[in-house]
């Protein structure tokens, strides 16, 4: 039995072997152990004692005895049964198995019990006296049969005690490939072969608005500058300026400026007299504000006989432009709603695909825009601060199921698997790879990649068929030479016992260890 821990039966004055066997019969196949009060029980005759071992027994329970009774411990040990001083003891120490019958030694038989040899004529079998070449034979056959029971323990001994663990390394390697695949919205089936795929037309019309600046400008008309000048006369006579006379800078690209109304210059050298002027139209802008003292030349007939100059600064020459559209604009901002159109498409043809589907992303295009769908908020020239187009469109996209593709990616990797090997199926990677051309009949040629890990296959039954009985050197080059392993690591085989040397005789006796290694 196993040492779990027992169950008690505290036992009381009142105790009889009924009560006893009745309390027996809650506990099957269980360690009991029967607990003797301080002040002693009925329960003082050895027949109590073999009634309840009896009942114990029928029910396949291990008692023993806590009991400070002499006489309860006597009978106990005459039947075997396990006494101890303390319920602590009990737990260290082993209990014995118990008998449920008492024999009687020869010493012990009854005085008036008669005679083995009084029986001899009413006994059933009688003993017939043996010889001495009898008891020889007899004494032979038990020898040669106790030689052939020391064989045959020993040849089980030989082929069942032996193990063996074998560890090994098959050859692993990674295939790819890299797969040409049609998808195709008239196709109904995957072709394999043809490494052609069904795919799915999907449609939309939506529609988006966006709003630019707009960079193109429209010329008002430049503000000329306005100021004034002093002509000084350089001759003795008065001198009559008209309307309109021109006037310039000197430094640089002439700045010229015409004078507003006539003017006397009174007779005589050093005379002067003040009048307004303004930038002409071709120096009419920003360009006719000039500081002082620049405005020296006269152009004309009067430039010898006066002199002017512009005591203050010309001011007020303004360039006007404003902001307007421009046809760069129209198709800048065309062209930036198209491609926000067919990014919308993109996110909402999402939730349309099917499981394993996805959508390729150089499929999506514009199937129809329409004049009427098509709003600008101002015509190139218009004068406008922004643009904005407000356009509606239907988009187009082609969408593949994955899983169709892989099983044409898979075939091709079927293919490049060498001779004796296998696919780790938890190592199979699919990865899409890049559109390489849209048909115009709506065909899409598109890459898949894949890659797996291969390793060599070993029939682990027949390997321990091989391997069993044969030295461990021979087992050795065995799986070296008819094994497909990794070249660089051997096998490693550990025998138990290590003195046997060799492998089991029995396959079942040699276990087979998998080791596999990251390529």
């Amino acid at each position: 039995m196993s040492r779990e821990r027992p169950e008690f039966i505290q036992l009381d004055k009142g105790d009889d072997v009924p009560s006893v066997r009745d309390r027996l019969s809650f506990f099957h196949g269980k360690r009991v152990l029967l607990i003797w009060p301080e002040d002693g029980t009925v329960l003082t005759r050895k027949l109590d004692l073999v009634l309840i071992q009896r009942e114990a027994m029928r029910r396949a329970i291990q008692l023993a005895l806590v009991s400070h009774d002499a006489q309860v411990t006597k009978h106990a040990q005459e039947l075997n049964i396990s006494t101890f001083e303390t319920i602590g003891a009990s737990e260290r120490a082993r209990w014995r198995r118990g008998r449920a019958k008492e024999f009687a030694s020869r010493f012990r038989r009854p005085k008036d019990s008669p005679d083995p040899d009084e029986l001899m004529p009413v006994a059933s079998r009688i003993r017939v006296e043996e010889t001495e070449e009898s008891r020889a034979r007899r004494r032979l056959t038990r020898a040669i049969m106790l030689v052939a029971l020391l064989l045959v323990i020993l040849a089980l001994v030989y082929v069942v005690v032996p193990g063996a663990t074998v560890t090994l390394n098959p050859a692993t390697s990674i295939v790819t490939t890299e797969a040409s695949i049609i998808a195709d919205p008239d196709a109904r089936e995957v072709d394999i072969e043809g490494a052609t795929i069904p795919a799915t037309r999907l449609q939309l019309t939506i529609e988006e608005t966006s709003t630019i600046p707009a960079t193109g400008s429209q010329d008002l008309g430049d503000m000329p500058a306005t100021g004034s000048v002093v002509f000084i006369n350089q001759t003795n006579a008065g001198v009559i300026v008209p309307v309109s006379t021109t006037i310039s800078t000197s430094a640089g690209t002439p700045i010229l400026f015409r004078t507003t109304r006539e003017v006397n210059v009174p007779a005589g050298i050093g005379q002067q007299v003040e009048v307004a002027i303004e930038a002409l139209q071709s120096s009419a802008g920003e360009v006719g504000n000039v500081d002082s003292g620049l405005i020296n030349t006269v152009i004309g007939t009067l430039t010898e006989s006066v002199a002017v100059l512009n005591i203050n600064p010309t001011s007020g020459g303004i360039s006007r432009t404003i902001t307007a559209v421009s046809q760069t604009d129209q198709d800048r901002l065309l062209a930036t709603v198209r491609q926000q159109l067919q990014s919308r498409a993109y996110t909402e043809m999402q939730p349309l695909l099917e499981d394993s589907q996805f959508l390729i992303p150089e499929t999506i295009a514009i199937m129809e825009e329409r004049s009427d769908w098509t709003t600008f908020s101002a015509a190139p020239g218009e004068v406008a601060d922004t643009l904005t187009l407000t356009m509606r469109a239907t988009i187009q996209g082609t969408a593949v199921n994955e899983r169709f593709g892989q099983q044409i990616v898979f075939a091709q990797l079927a293919r490049q698997i060498p001779r004796g090997r296998e696919v780790r199926s938890e190592t199979i990677q699919y990865q899409s790879g890049p559109v390489n051309e849209v048909f115009q009949n709506g065909q899409v040629m598109f890459m898949m990649i894949g890659s797996a890990r291969v390793e060599s296959q070993i029939n682990v039954g027949q390997l321990q068929e091989r391997l069993a009985g044969r030295s461990v050197n021979d087992a050795l080059v065995y799986m070296l030479t008819e094994l497909d392993l990794e070249p660089e690591l051997t096998p490693r085989v550990e025998v138990s016992p290590d003195w046997f040397g060799q492998m089991p005789i029995l396959p079942i006796r040699i276990g087979i260890r998998i080791e596999r290694v990251m390529p």
